[in-house]
């Protein structure tokens, strides 16, 4: 093959890439840089921008930022482990139990919420849970309160919505791999006489470890870095470490300052990641397949 032929055979293929490469480009990777030097930029006495690390170890000498921080780290553990223990029997049902002409069906109804705004959904369950919301307007018409209670602006009411908002997220990894298993080993298992808790623990989860931390890993960032449903369904005694980031960039305009924080909440959080593969003994190449 000549060169030109070779440089004919890779047009398309350059075609289609530019688009990509330029979106990554100018998107995401110069911006990000861009955030990188600010973040170790402060300014000085004689008001001059200098380099320095101080906007980091900010981080660390107040403790409200690292308290906020590892408050955050936990709760998207907790919304993560929650949104599994939903997830995964709704994948197997759809996948190993329904009736093959109703998965589509099935599958439709888990994507139709999403089709919607995040914000619209969030204000629904604000709508449903608020002191005059349609909960409390049942329980106080049945009797079973006597006056209506205030069931948003806490953490329960956020975790409830973090949950609902990551669900997606979750259950796509979990039908896409537990397609994949073979239901004559489950049929196998019963017949040598295992019960369904040992062939849950020794077939089923094991052939879907790669799913649930592929789709742990995205609830856990997604969580980790929500902004909008903490701020509306947690209130103001919900502390969520993005509520800080904004706060250095809108509200004190300190962009160094919210870069630096930025940057540590993306290093500490692929960090928590790398230690959770290694625990599970996952491999990252074959978890993002």
């Amino acid at each position: 093959m000549t060169p030109l032929s070779r440089a004919r055979s890779r047009l398309p293929l350059l075609i289609f890439l530019t688009p990509i490469l330029l979106w990554l480009l100018l998107l995401i990777v110069l911006p990000h840089f861009d955030l990188l030097r600010m973040s170790f930029r402060v300014e000085n006495n004689s008001g001059d921008m200098v380099w320095s690390a101080n906007n980091y170890l900010e981080f660390f000498r107040e403790p409200i930022y690292w308290l906020t921080f590892t408050r955050t780290a936990v709760y998207a553990v907790i919304v993560t482990v929650l949104t599994l223990c939903i997830a995964f029997p709704v994948a197997f049902y759809i996948t190993k139990v329904a009736p093959p002409r109703f998965k589509g069906f099935f599958s439709l109804l888990l994507l139709m919420p999403f089709w919607v705004s995040e914000l619209v959904r969030i204000y629904g369950w604000m709508i449903l849970l608020r002191e005059s919301g349609v909960i409390n307007h049942f329980l106080v018409a049945w009797g079973i309160l006597q006056q209506p209670v205030e069931l948003l602006y806490n953490d329960i009411a956020m975790i409830m919505g973090l949950v609902y908002t990551s669900m997606l997220f979750m259950v796509v990894p979990l039908l896409s791999v537990l397609d994949s298993l073979d239901d004559s080993l489950i049929e196998a298992a019963y017949d040598l006489g295992s019960n369904s808790a040992t062939i849950v623990r020794s077939i089923i989860i094991p052939h879907a470890m790669p799913g649930i931390a592929s789709g742990s890993i995205v609830v856990f960032m997604l969580s980790l870095g929500n902004y909008l449903t903490p701020n509306l369904m947690g209130g103001k005694n919900s502390l969520w470490f993005t509520e800080q980031i904004y706060n250095q960039f809108i509200a004190s305009f300190n962009w160094n300052q919210g870069s630096a924080f930025g940057f540590l909440l993306l290093v500490i959080s692929s960090l928590i990641i790398f230690i959770g593969l290694k625990l599970t003994n996952q491999q990252l190449s074959r978890v993002i397949r």
